[in-house]
């Protein structure tokens, strides 16, 4: 598992502007944002020659509690793209990585880099790509040697066994990161 690669093999990097169902101005694109809660964008397809992309946004500015927020929004999504209800054990449990998984990134986020500013996922038939952006200068990974019967740090212990991959991000200039993690779609 990488901590070093900012992009899953195969990934040549960001996606162009507006494609991530974001434009240059930081407006989601497709839909409105609820003005009384946080800035939730409404799921977004992207066509091109093998899959259907659909991404949402939930920026977390002004907000507490945003671990149980993340993950609500998280269980949102996986309803709407058909993760949930799950058709079988299998399903569930991998909707139910996909919340563990957001609930790590986040509150990784909230204990180690002043919180998070924003929390992105997509899907395609594939592949879920989750991201959790912040301001903090660490560098996650998970603690070695690992010791199953101590407690707390297993977060990045965890992303890295449930994932396919994850890694981070640094904008050159900026302060800040986006740690990302990819899960399998459910066969």
């Amino acid at each position: 598992m990488s901590t070093t690669r900012p992009y899953s093999p195969g990934d040549r990097g960001p996606e162009p502007s507006g494609a991530s169902g974001v434009s240059a101005e930081g407006d989601g694109a497709g839909g409105a944002a609820d003005p009384t809660g946080p800035e939730a964008v409404d799921p977004v397809a992207r066509e091109d020659a093998v899959t259907v992309r659909q991404a949402r946004r939930l920026n977390f500015d002004g907000h507490s509690g945003v671990v149980p927020l993340a993950r609500d929004f998280t269980r949102q999504a996986l309803y709407a793209w058909g993760w949930l209800p799950a058709a079988s054990a299998d399903h569930r449990a991998a909707a139910e990585d996909v919340l563990l998984v957001v609930s790590e990134l986040v509150t990784n986020a909230c204990l180690h880099a002043e919180g998070p500013d924003e929390l992105w996922i997509a899907c395609d038939n594939k592949v879920l790509r989750i991201e959790v952006s912040d301001k903090g200068t660490g560098q996650p990974a998970p603690r070695t040697p690992h010791r199953a019967g101590r407690p707390g740090g297993h977060g990045m212990f965890i992303v890295q066994r449930l994932c396919l991959d994850w890694g981070v991000v640094r904008a050159p200039g900026v302060s800040g990161k986006t740690v990302w993690a990819e899960l399998g779609a459910p066969a």
